[in-house]
């Protein structure tokens, strides 16, 4: 059988042999060797020419996959600085507060996570005492992305460390009653300590390499030099599974980000079982990471290892390694010396004859307990190699037991991700491996205890010396005193006041007009981010391309094709603009480490990423949870937003429903502006909240969603009189009453309020006409700015009724007075109006586009949905003739007349 992956004599054809004879010699040589000393032999020869090929700068395909032993030999190890046994000590301590959190809180089912920490305690003990910098030194500190499942190590450290007591562990996962933990690294509940959200899994590695990205964007624009941070990202080896997990691994090594380190914690199980049964997840990372580009390091094996590769002289046991499944090497975890003996010794004569130089206790200590991710000399030699490797981010593999030091009952069990307690025995079993002083007598009425050495022991000590000559504690989260940014120029936002005249304008190009006087000013315009996927033509963005830039830390090594036109293609080392490629889940990444870096770096950023609407919180609902999480500021922007504005694209492109995702999110301020001095009041007022002088009571840490259409329509002037700006940012205001639009309807007319949002309002003022001019009907408009924000002051005003405070809703002032029944309309689902409903105390109905999105024109679309000007006047007529308004002939009529 032909193998698919080797060089085909036509390929070999095509490479010019200057020297036939000599690379026969060459392939003599190697025939030889493997017949002499057999092919395992020829083929170690072989990798060891490709690595000094490598190594001397001669450019040949790298391997993507080393022998499974650890990459940096024993003989290497650089030595540990510091105390080693007070580190074994300190670790102990957080082993077992980490557990006994967890245990105590089980009964009262709120549940927790065991087994992780157990098999990573050394992969942050290490990083805490000799390489994780924190908050208090110069610059920013570096980044910390923990592993989810890890937390009760985390706090079991802060525990020790004195910045949390005892109060705050029994309250783990128990947040209600205040002094609680939460389950996972959630910034919004616990802001001072956790800085990254990472348990929604494979967001924490794909935001960690932007972050690391987005590191070097703001030093390289002269914003804050913070090329000492480093980024270090905590991850699982089921977690990988996860496209986001390796959405971006190119990216970090096209960009040479060696400012980013990935610790991946093989422990060999995920969830429910193996990660790779049947396979190796650790070579299968390698390969993975190699391929894109990484330095790769492992860790692989313990101290205990090191008799047993210098009695493997034949490669056996390197090459019985590589065979063996992970499945298998799991079971073994569980099993006794003979069995060992026999299924892993037993496969290779030479095995068999090793297995005779070792006691049952080697193999067992071997086997059971000796990883190289449970070693702190193994675990800082490959954090050192880490941050001394320059030219590409590095991918740590670290193997560790899952449930290390927790006893037979957890060790590799495939059950142990559930597993939430420890008995009593089990307890002491622990305390007893780990040689921690704490009496029988302290498990008073089967109650596990908390261990604490004191305030003042060598331990605590320790401790805290070595986070202070790091830079303070970490993981810490700091909001560093920043003065608000002055407002722009008010004239900024005041062009879009007098209206567009005869000129068509769509609110994107609004949008991305103001943009442009924004960025021009002298406070705030370089703290702009504009951020795209590879869309700003479709969004008439390219105009900014020569006068920002697009940032490439490789500046721009060509000539650009269209250099010779005034809005040419720049990149820039500089550049301003981040223009993603194709991936919304990049996009949204850099959004997050830019809204956030008024926190991680103490330096206000202002981001806007601009999308097709129907691929933002579609797509990537799970970051901008994430964002809020993480308490981001920034605008996102839904461009081509609508379900029936994007002609012809259909039914994938066609969003009628972003706006009822958005509302699911609480720190999501969710906008569909109509007119373009709508957008920049509501631009206008998010800068103020976010990064000005915020209002007593409102909350600064929001992010802002607005809808923005590709239609193009013409701008009316903002209309005059008070409360506009108030109804413009609340999310209702009055536009026109059929008298001020002009229309003359006969004297005591009937009367119907219309509700619009977005580009639905040119279809309802459209109605408006129709309705006066052939049904002698007088229609208010109104523009609904925002349906969300309406429903949340109404919630609000419940919650403040069930507290005994009278308060009307905002939506219920507004429409006071206002005389017959309520139509509201927008381009999508009814969902989204509807939202308001119940707090509207007029007779109140909706229309909407539901259903799938389909190809065909705007009018064409729009008719098909029954949102358009003469649907709402059926829908209208249909509504007044229920209250007796309206003749019910008129129903008929009107919908036999515009041929619905």
């Amino acid at each position: 059988m032909t193998d698919p992956n080797a060089i085909q004599p036509s390929a070999l054809d095509q490479l010019p042999d200057r020297d036939p004879e000599e690379t026969a010699e060459w392939q003599a040589s190697l025939d030889a060797v493997a017949k002499a000393a057999g092919p395992h032999r020829a083929a170690y020869l072989m990798r060891r020419t490709l690595e000094r090929a490598e190594a001397g700068g001669i450019a040949l395909p790298k391997l993507l996959e080393t022998d499974y032993v650890n990459t940096i030999p024993t003989a290497a190890e650089p030595t540990v600085p510091g105390d080693e046994e007070m580190e074994r000590k300190i670790t102990a301590w957080n082993r077992w507060n980490a557990a006994a959190m967890v245990t105590r809180g089980s009964k009262y089912g709120v549940g927790g996570h065991i087994a992780t920490f157990a098999s990573a305690a050394w992969l942050y003990e290490t990083g805490f005492n000799h390489f994780f910098k924190g908050k208090e030194a110069d610059g920013s500190g570096d980044q910390l992305y923990i592993q989810g499942h890890a937390s009760p190590g985390i706090y079991a450290r802060a525990f020790l460390d004195g910045r949390l007591n005892e109060q705050h562990l029994d309250n783990f996962r128990q947040e209600a009653g205040g002094n609680g933990l939460p389950s996972y690294p959630h910034p919004r509940r616990l802001p001072w300590l956790w800085e990254f959200p990472t348990v929604s899994m494979g967001l924490g590695p794909l935001s960690a390499i932007y972050q690391a990205r987005f590191n070097r964007y703001l030093t390289a624009r002269g914003i804050k030099d913070v090329s000492d941070s480093h980024v270090w990202a905590f991850l699982g080896d089921g977690e990988m599974d996860e496209p986001e997990s390796t959405a971006a691994l190119a990216l970090a090594s096209r960009e040479g980000l060696d400012n980013l380190t990935f610790v991946i914690n093989c422990n060999l199980q995920r969830l429910d079982g193996p990660v790779r049964a049947n396979f190796k997840i650790v070579q299968e990372l390698e390969a993975q990471f190699r391929g894109a580009g990484w330095n790769v390091v492992k860790t692989m094996w313990g101290t205990a290892w090191d008799e047993l590769f210098q009695l493997d002289t034949t490669g056996a046991l390197v090459r019985r390694l590589r065979q063996v499944p992970d499945a298998q090497v799991q079971t073994y975890q569980t099993r006794d010396a003979a069995y060992i003996r026999q299924d892993f010794f037993g496969a290779d004569p030479a095995l068999v004859e090793m297995a005779k130089l070792l006691s049952d206790d080697k193999i067992i200590e071997c086997f059971h307990l000796s990883r190289g991710g449970h070693e702190a000399r193994k675990v800082y030699a490959a954090y050192k190699a880490a941050v001394e490797f320059k030219g590409a981010p590095t991918v740590i593999l670290a193997q560790t037991v899952k449930g290390h030091t927790l006893g037979e009952g957890f060790a590799s069990k495939n059950a142990n991700h559930q597993m939430k307690k420890l008995t009593v025995d089990e307890f002491k079993t622990m305390r007893d491996l780990l040689e921690l002083p704490i009496s029988d007598s302290a498990f008073a009425d089967g109650q596990v205890p908390y261990g604490h050495p004191g305030a003042d022991s060598a331990e605590v000590r320790y401790l805290q010396e070595r986070r202070a000559a790091l830079g303070g504690p970490a993981p810490a989260r700091r909001v560093h005193p920043v003065a608000p940014l002055p407002a722009p120029a008010e004239k900024a936002f005041a062009s879009f006041d007098k209206g567009s005249g005869s000129q068509n304008v769509a609110t994107t190009m609004a949008f991305v007009r103001l943009i442009k006087d924004l960025v021009r000013d002298k406070e705030s315009g370089k703290r702009w981010v504009p951020i795209v996927p590879d869309e700003a033509r479709t969004f008439g963005m390219e105009s900014l391309f020569p006068s920002l830039g697009i940032y490439s830390p490789k500046g721009q090594t060509y000539e650009p094709v269209d250099r010779d036109q005034l809005m040419y293609y720049k990149e820039a080392k500089n550049g301003q603009i981040l223009n993603e490629g194709i991936t919304e889940a990049g996009s949204m990444a850099d959004f997050i480490a830019a809204s956030t870096a008024y926190s991680t770096h103490g330096e206000v950023m202002i981001p806007f990423y601009i999308f097709y609407s129907m691929f933002g919180w579609q797509r990537t609902a799970d970051q901008m949870w994430q964002l809020g999480d993480q308490l981001g500021r920034g605008f996102l922007v839904g461009a081509t937003a609508g379900r029936t504005t994007l002609t012809g694209e259909g039914l994938q492109h066609a969003d009628g429903h972003s706006p009822v995702i958005a509302a699911t999110n609480p720190a999501a301020l969710t906008y569909d502006p109509a007119f373009a001095y709508e957008v920049a009041a509501i631009v206008k007022d998010g800068l103020r909240r976010m990064y000005g002088e915020a209002a007593p009571g409102e909350d600064q840490d929001v992010f802002y969603y607005l809808t923005v259409y590709n239609e193009p329509m013409p701008q009316p002037a903002k209309p005059s009189g008070p409360g506009i700006d108030e109804g413009i940012v609340k999310g209702l205001y009055r536009f026109n009453t059929a008298e001020s639009a002009g229309l003359s309807p006969v004297a005591n007319a009937p009367r119907i309020q219309l509700l619009g949002s977005g580009t639905a309002i040119h279809w309802t003022l459209r109605a408006q006409k129709l309705l006066a001019e052939e049904w002698g009907v007088a229609a208010d408009v109104w523009s609904a700015t925002s349906w969300t924000e309406l429903r949340r002051d109404a919630l609000e005003a419940d919650a403040a009724l069930l507290r005994g405070e009278e308060r009307v809703p905002f939506v219920r002032q507004a429409l006071q007075g206002a005389d017959g029944p309520v139509l509201a309309v927008s381009d999508y689902m009814r969902q989204v109006p509807d939202q308001i409903a119940q707090w509207v105390e007029q007779d109140y109905s909706s229309l909407g586009a539901d259903g799938f999105g389909l190809s065909d024109t705007r009018e064409a679309a729009r008719r098909h949905f029954g949102v358009d000007a003469e649907s709402i006047v059926v829908a209208a007529l249909a509504q007044l003739a229920k209250r007796g308004e309206v003749k019910a002939t008129a129903v008929k009529e009107a919908r036999e007349k515009y041929g619905l």
